[in-house]
Parts: structure tokens; sequence; C-alpha cells
């Protein structure tokens, strides 16, 4: 894997010192797998938000496509924080080493800690609504026709994904199977419960009636 300067379907990726460095820790913290849907998240977001006219910030943008799935490490396991938050704290350390502004730096965390809850990123900042976006497009498909072939193509070429619906789906397994509790009212449920026998979801609705209040 490389981390140089690289262009698809007309969006180049950033090579600012903070982009490079991020790219370059990614890629010796990740495998192939997270390191090129990381890139193609950033690609899709960008040409999603440039189809919805908005204005963000690239590199910000960048670095939140880069972190989001850090926390599936084996590292995060024990931490018993959701993935992403784990993901969304390791960038707000990388950026707040190296200066960052803070708004910068909160824009960043909630891109990545929001990335699997729908129905809320596509209403806030731009950087926040299109790492949501990216993953959507890649991971699920949402708005799959809004990109035209030969850009699609473009990135995949650049980022492949081999296998990827089953290799992305087992990376979720690993990275929440420790953590099982921490899937509550979210998508990864979903995930634990197609591929870990024994998995017993919450229940809002028992939840509420279960709990110590008498009425």
């Amino acid at each position: 894997m490389t981390t140089g300067p690289s262009q698809a379907a007309g969006v180049r990726v950033p090579d600012t010192t903070l982009a490079v460095e991020a790219a370059e820790l990614v890629r010796d913290t990740t495998g192939e797998l997270v390191y090129h849907h990381s890139h193609r998240v950033y690609l899709f977001g960008a040409l999603q938000g440039r189809r919805r006219d908005l204005s963000f910030d690239p590199e910000l943008l960048y670095i939140g496509a880069l972190f989001h799935d850090l926390g599936l490490d084996e590292r995060f396991h024990a931490s018993g924080r959701r993935f992403e938050v784990d993901s969304a704290d390791e960038a707000r350390r990388f950026l707040q080493a190296r200066g960052v502004p803070e708004d910068s730096v909160r824009r960043v965390w909630t891109a990545i800690a929001l990335h699997t809850t729908p129905g809320i990123p596509a209403f806030m900042e731009p950087e926040v609504a299109l790492v949501t976006a990216g993953v959507e497009y890649d991971v699920l498909g949402i708005g799959y026709d809004d990109v035209p072939d030969a850009d699609r193509a473009a990135i995949v070429a650049l980022h492949p994904r081999p296998d990827f619906k089953r290799r992305i789906l087992a990376a979720f397994t690993e990275g929440v199977r420790p953590k099982p509790e921490t899937t509550f009212g979210n998508v990864k449920a979903d995930v634990l419960q197609h591929y870990v026998p024994g998995f017993e979801r919450g229940d809002f609705v028992r939840t509420v009636l279960d709990s110590p209040w008498p009425e």
C-alpha cells in the first residue's frame, strides 16, 4: 500500500503534511481492507458533497474517513466503548497532538462517532454528513446510481474491494464480538445476530419495563 498523492473521478486526495501523516498511520496500523475502504469513503463522500453542492474541508473529510474504522482493531477490544467512539478518540488524539483547532477536531470526532447512526449526520456540518454518506455508499450502496459508472470504476481501480461484502462484515464481527453490550440500539447488533451464535440483542422495550422504577 502507498500513501502518495492520488486522484480519481476528479477528486484529489489531500496531500498536506497532516493528511499524509494520517494516511501513513492508518496504513501502518490497519490491513488493506480498512485502508482501501477508508479511501473509498473519502472519495465517494467527496463526490456526494459535490453533487449536493456542499462546501466542505477536504482535509477534515479525509481524516474522518481514514480514522472511522480504526476502533475495530484488536487493541480496542477491551475498551468497553463503541468502536465508533474508539475511532473518534484516536482521531482526536492525532489532531490535538498536531495543534489542529478545536472546532476542526470536534467536526472530525463527531463525523466518526456518528457514522453508523443514520438520520442525524445529514443535518449536521458537511464533513459530518459526508463521512456518513461515503460509508453508506461503500458499505450499503445507498445512492449507488448517484455516481456515474466511470467514476465508480476509477475509484475502485485505485482502491479495490475484492470480496468486500463478506470481508467487511467479518471485520465488523471481530471488532465488536468482544464487547457485545456496545451494540445495544445500533446497527452492529444485526451483525452479531447473524454471525455470533448465542448472541442476544438488547430489547429497548424490555429495558424500559424492567427498569427499577415502580411505575
